[in-house]
């Protein structure tokens, strides 16, 4: 029986980055993957795919709708090849799953492929496909089995016409008429690769706005831009069923007055969250804890109730971000390792891949509102950026929220280009607890989208914008 110091259970952005962190910890490691792929959810069905399907959706919008405003004219008709688009797609995750691969190889990383489950505290069984088990021993073990898309329980997944993200990321054609349970970072995203490439797209969202999480001047900015796109919102709708028959699928729902409505299309993405994913874990034999929503149970060192076992990402509560994982991963191998690392939970970004992009960190308005905390607020449109006048994206804004008093940054929001990137500026000034001060008056280049943070710090600090 092979034995290691440490066996991490899932090989998402979790698990590979604790694995490799334990190694560089000089830990002897084992990675368990059930899949022949590595890299769980985000590299194969999630954030890589996505994004890969978001970028040839764009190129195909900015030809039809922007080249002729650059003074670029095509001859001839320009098709979308969905086949191309999603063979390129799969190419792009068919590396990024080779380059994690290289990393388990460069770290002397042992992986073993098949399902993990627990003999017991120190004991893992792993089932491979030929059906064959082998168990290990691991001194360490961490829980790193990500999750699965959450479903309605009277909506049943066809996975040909009611579907979920998994299934949107292979279609083989355009959806005419795409009907998104959910208007959340999901859904809008892989509706606005449809939407791009002809689809009608329809939203039904629960809630009375859209990211409905994040601050809700980002809701409305993206929902009005949206709008102008061509999407449909059917906020505060409750969907009572969906129904499929033949190449139509029927949505029923409750709107707020409680009348009943219906969409038909011929494509319905369920996008209503995630669930954490600890099916065939066994974790009871190892006498980990798991409440009732599915999670593990965890305490600030990410450690069970087990001590010598811990778990990361999305079976533990926050929000389920690759990133979160990540960090997570890495803190749990340096306190394994006798280091002591932490994670600064309140500083952990959230972006939505649409375009324009959104992102945040920090607290949201309406949290300090209901702490009570008395805050200064900065905003600084888009429009007003030469950078932006130049590519043609105006749409947005950043949002600054300062203490009153000491003026410390206490949230940024901001939606507009490349705003997943620029949320790293909010994030390093917020961790090492800068006043909006501190921000406007660093320098910043000229043109670019970046110009927007110190102009909305500006505008915190004493009103005093100086393009607006």
């Amino acid at each position: 029986m092979s034995t290691y110091d440490v066996a991490v259970i899932g090989s998402g952005p979790g698990g590979y980055v604790a694995a490799i962190r334990c190694a560089q910890l000089g830990m002897k490691t084992a990675l368990i993957e059930k899949y022949s792929s590595l890299g769980g959810t985000c590299l194969n069905v999630g954030c890589i795919p996505s994004k890969a399907l978001l970028d040839s959706s764009h190129h195909y919008e900015d030809a039809v709708k922007h080249f002729e405003d650059h003074g670029i004219e095509l001859t001839g008709e320009v098709k979308v090849n969905l086949e191309k688009m999603i063979e390129r797609k799969e190419s792009v995750v068919n590396q990024t799953v080779d380059g994690i691969k290289f990393l388990m190889n460069k770290n002397k990383i042992e992986v073993f492929e098949g399902i993990g489950s627990f003999k017991d505290a120190t004991h893992i069984d792993i089932k491979k496909s030929e059906g064959e088990t082998e168990t290990i021993e691991a001194k360490n073990i961490i829980i790193a089995t990500g999750s699965k898309p959450s479903n309605l329980p009277f909506i049943e997944l066809d996975k040909e016409r009611v579907i979920t993200s998994t299934e949107a990321l292979k279609l083989k054609e355009v959806p005419k008429h795409l009907i998104v349970i959910g208007g959340g970072v999901i859904g809008l995203e892989l509706g606005q690769v449809y939407k791009r490439l002809g689809a009608e797209v329809t939203v039904v969202e629960y809630m009375d706005r859209i990211i409905p999480t994040m601050d809700s001047a980002l809701s409305k900015e993206l929902t009005k831009v949206l709008k102008k796109q061509g999407f449909k919102f059917n906020v505060s709708h409750q969907v009572t069923a969906v129904e499929r028959n033949g190449d139509e699928v029927v949505v029923k729902a409750k709107n707020k007055k409680g009348e009943e409505v219906e969409f038909k299309g011929d494509y319905c993405l369920v996008s209503v969250g995630r669930r954490p994913y600890t099916d065939g874990l066994n974790a009871d034999a190892a006498g980990v804890k798991i409440d009732k929503r599915g999670m593990v149970e965890v305490n600030d060192h990410l450690q069970t109730s087990v001590k010598n076992i811990y778990a990361i990402g999305d079976v533990i509560k926050g929000p389920m971000l690759a990133h979160k994982a990540s960090e997570e991963g890495t803190l749990v191998a340096e306190v394994i390792a006798g280091q002591k690392p932490h994670i600064n939970y309140n500083l952990i970004p959230g972006v939505v891949y649409t375009w324009p992009e959104v992102a945040s960190v920090g607290k949201t308005e309406e949290e300090l509102k209901e702490a009570g905390v008395k805050y200064k607020e900065g905003r600084f449109p888009m429009r007003a950026l030469g950078r932006s006048r130049a590519s043609g994206d105006t749409d947005g804004f950043v949002k600054i929220l300062s203490d009153e008093s000491t003026d410390e940054v206490l949230g940024v929001h901001m939606i507009g280009a490349r705003t997943a990137d620029l949320i790293a500026e909010a994030v390093t000034a917020m961790e090492f607890r800068a006043s909006a001060e501190d921000i406007s008056r660093m320098s910043h280049a000229h043109p670019t989208y970046a110009e927007a943070v110190k102009e909305a710090a500006l505008a915190a600090t004493e009103n005093r914008p100086i393009h607006m």
